[in-house]
């Protein structure tokens, strides 16, 4: 099995979450048989030291994480990978794969100055 685990820092506010869930439930209509989670850095479960428990007692063999941050700040480029480390030690039977920052992906940028854009009529 591979899964898909959408990586985002935490809210203590629930509505925070909508967004994350909205995209995990677009990839499962996109691809229904597709396992997809979410996971959060803080201040909300679950850890995706916690996901990777349960994959992994799902018999998953490969992970693919997309970190859902805009910048790549510290979270990005110090606490993911010591976090992916720290999977990669504690399962081995996993391959761990990690997507850059979507802020850097430029279809995102993109799409997200379209958006702007739309808000004022411009193209």
């Amino acid at each position: 099995m591979k899964a898909i685990v959408l990586f985002a820092h935490g809210s203590r506010d629930p509505l925070w979450h909508g967004p994350i869930k909205a995209i995990a439930a677009r990839i499962k209509e996109i691809s229904p048989a597709q396992e997809v989670r979410c996971a959060y850095l803080e201040l909300t479960p679950p850890s995706l030291i916690q996901v990777a428990e349960e994959l992994s007692t799902q018999g998953c063999t490969h992970v693919h994480i997309t970190p859902l941050f805009l910048g790549v700040g510290k979270h990005a480029r110090e606490d993911l990978p010591h976090l992916i480390q720290e999977l990669k030690h504690t399962y081995p039977l996993i391959t761990f794969t990690c997507a850059n920052s979507v802020g850097e992906d430029s279809r995102v940028v993109d799409l997200i100055a379209e958006v702007s854009l739309s808000a004022l009529n411009v193209s």
